[in-house]
């Protein structure tokens, strides 16, 4: 099953978008709905994320849009398109949130830590980011 969510995310992490062979690790399978809050093992419920984000997310399937203050569901990989609700600033090196959803998914799941963002600056002069989005998502 791994393999498949691996296969399916472009051996991409679905929220941040840093790629296995870049980072030089595989990366882990995260419930998309925690387990904890009802969440299946299903192929749907799955997705691939890294070392970072799958702990920084936890259980959180909500977050707070910065600019509106109102709650709302984070990005979900498989039924939203990553495209449709983030962006690269125009250096590749940060994610801008383009949406509601994707302004809260930024915030909470913390997209441009320092040190990921530094790394996409070192994998940007080597040509390595910004990954191609062959997402399967809507």
């Amino acid at each position: 099953m791994r393999q498949e969510v691996a296969r399916r995310a472009n051996h991409c992490c679905s929220y941040c978008r840093s790629q296995e062979q870049v980072a030089g690790m595989l990366f882990t399978v995260d419930h998309i709905i925690p387990q904890a809050l009802g969440g299946s093992d299903d192929l749907d419920n799955l997705c691939l994320a890294c070392w970072d984000c799958n702990p920084i997310k936890q259980a959180h399937v909500t977050g707070i849009d910065p600019s509106s203050g109102n709650r709302v569901p984070l990005f979900h990989p498989h039924r939203q398109r990553w495209l449709d609700h983030f962006a690269w600033d125009q250096d590749g090196a940060v994610v801008v949130g383009t949406t509601e959803v994707g302004r809260a998914t930024v915030e909470q799941l913390q997209l441009n830590r320092a040190f990921l963002v530094r790394a996409r600056r070192q994998w940007i002069r080597v040509g390595w980011h910004p990954p191609v989005d062959t997402s399967d998502a809507p």
